[in-house]
Formats: structure tokens, C-alpha cells, sequence
């Protein structure tokens, strides 16, 4: 720009413009994932929905996908969330830590490692049969988090225990079967112990035009398994010294953290595998405690 267009754009309303826009409030930026489902609960404690769990979506094998994180606070008050490379068939900075604490002898060291053990989450796609907290939802497409307990029970009905049960899809269009979602508060965690599925029945009659349009609306599950949506081995261990000690270190050089807030960036998503950890590590298991973790989510979350 030469001097005389200078002279010519030197606007004093622009540069007032300019600094009104820097001192407006900046819009938060929201991380809720408007595809995921939620159950709702009462003031009495209860909450009810039907749901039907849906087939693969189109060009993938699996109905669900499994990921495995990590939620711990540390001495720093610092939040560590994140997801589990052991999901991927890699090693994780925090399982190794978790192995080493475990296999101390000592018991507060094990008390550290199950603390900071891995949780259990699945997605999967469903369709909203019934939501009287959000009726809006009710005939729409969604994506759905749960844990273990529930992940069972669709196992259950798929592989009976008794040989008068006959063995069910529930992720079957045609001869699936809706499932009847009881959540109440237990010990001050979400349960879903009441759960249970309904008698097979075909979703939306069977009218296969209605079942190809909704087949269509599903979101896809290997999305979940990009190689962005997961962080490097070394990225997490950075981030589990920060939260463990308060400092990063990189070679010899040792920063210190002072004035470190919450991370709280999206938790992540990553890749699906059936692997689990070679033993003795703590965070392959699952205790009575963590039958559900998204009802440790819940209450992470109630609390924080």
C-alpha cells in the first residue's frame, strides 16, 4: 500500500470498529456431541426410554464399537481424560504406570493403579421407540454410550444361559427386539440393573421402504477409529506427567507447570479391538464397582 492510499483509508471508524469487535465476548465453544443419546432422570430418581438397537451401518461389519479411557484427577488437581492406546493393541503410558503400581506388593500403590485404572465405554447406533423426558427424540436416529452392564445384556439375549431361551439379535431389523431402559440411582450412581429387552418384533413393521430410509440415516462407527481421534504415545505421556507432577519434561529439560488449567478439550475417540492387555496389569479387568461406567461418567460429572 503506498502512502497516499494510506491516507485516504485511515478511518477512524474502522480502527473503533476493530477494537469494539476484540473486546465483544467470545462464544463459547460447546463439545456436546448432538448425535449421542442420553437417558433422562426424574426428580423421583427413575428414569424410562425404548430404544432399539440398530444393525451395522452400511459398509461396516459391527453393530457397536468399544473404546477404552482413562479419568483420574492428580496431585495437581489436573484432570487426566483420555483414551486408552491399549484399545488399538499398543502400548499406554498409563496401564504400564498402573502395571508398575500393581505389582509393587504395596497396597496404597495399588489403591493409586485403581484409581486410575482404564473404563469401558460402547457406541452404537439406536432408534428412539419411546423418550416421554424428550419426546422431540422419539423416532430419530441417534448415537448411544453405555457400559458394560448394559453391553451384557444385548450378550445375554444373543447367547442365552438356559436352553428354553432362544437366542435373539437385538440388532436385527425384522427380528430384533426393542429394549426397555430402567434407570434409577444406586449409591449415588446411575444403575441399570432393571433393564431388559422386549419380546422380537419387527421395528416399524417391517415395511422394508421405512427401514432402508432409516438404514440410510445411521452415523457411521469407524469414524471412531480415525488415527486423529486418538493421541500418540509420547503426547500422552506428556500430559500424564503434567497431571501426575505438575512438570513436562523433554529430554533434559524440565518445565514446570504453575499455572496449568483444566484440559478440556473433546475427549477423544479410538480404535476398536478385542485384545485385551497382556497380564498382570489392573486395567484389563472390570470389578462390580465398574460393571457400568457410564454411570462413573455420570457421577464424574454431577461432581465436577
Amino acid at each position: 500500500m503506498s502512502l497516499n492510499a494510506m491516507k485516504k483509508s485511515n478511518s477512524l471508524d474502522k480502527l473503533l470498529g476493530a477494537a469494539v469487535q476484540e473486546n465483544k465476548p467470545q462464544e463459547k465453544k460447546s463439545y456436546v456431541d448432538e448425535r449421542i443419546w442420553k437417558p433422562v432422570m426424574d426428580k423421583t430418581g427413575n428414569g424410562f426410554a425404548i430404544i432399539r438397537f440398530l444393525p451395522a451401518p452400511k459398509g461396516e461389519e459391527l453393530p457397536w464399537v468399544k473404546l477404552w479411557n482413562h479419568a483420574f484427577q492428580g496431585p495437581t488437581g489436573q484432570w487426566y481424560i483420555e483414551n486408552s492406546l491399549t484399545t488399538t493393541g499398543n502400548n499406554d503410558p498409563v496401564s504400564e504406570l498402573n502395571s508398575k503400581f500393581w505389582n509393587s506388593g504395596v497396597e496404597s500403590d495399588k489403591e493409586i493403579a485403581r484409581k486410575q485404572k482404564r473404563k469401558l465405554q460402547y457406541y452404537s447406533n439406536i432408534y428412539v421407540v419411546k423418550d416421554s423426558a424428550n419426546p422431540e427424540n422419539e423416532g430419530k436416529v441417534f448415537l448411544y454410550r453405555f457400559g458394560k452392564k448394559i453391553f451384557d445384556k444385548v450378550m445375554e439375549t444373543m447367547q442365552p444361559a438356559f436352553e428354553d431361551e432362544t437366542p435373539v439379535n437385538p440388532f436385527d431389523f425384522w427380528e430384533g427386539a426393542n429394549f426397555k431402559l430402567k434407570l434409577r440411582k444406586v449409591d449415588g450412581y446411575w444403575n441399570y440393573d432393571k433393564s431388559e429387552f422386549d419380546a422380537p418384533s419387527a421395528l416399524l413393521n417391517g415395511d422394508d421402504a421405512e427401514l432402508e430410509a432409516l438404514w440410510e440415516k445411521q452415523y457411521s462407527l469407524t469414524e471412531f477409529t480415525a488415527p486423529s481421534n486418538f493421541k500418540s504415545y509420547d503426547e500422552l505421556q506428556t500430559r500424564l506427567n503434567t497431571v501426575l507432577s505438575g512438570t513436562t519434561t523433554v529430554g533434559n529439560v524440565t518445565n514446570f507447570k504453575t499455572d496449568q488449567a483444566f484440559d478440556d478439550s473433546p475427549v477423544q475417540t479410538i480404535v476398536v479391538d478385542t485384545k485385551e492387555e497382556p497380564a498382570p496389569t489392573l486395567s484389563v479387568t472390570s470389578s462390580d464397582e465398574d460393571d457400568d461406567t457410564m454411570s462413573y461418567f455420570e457421577k464424574l460429572a454431577e461432581d465436577g
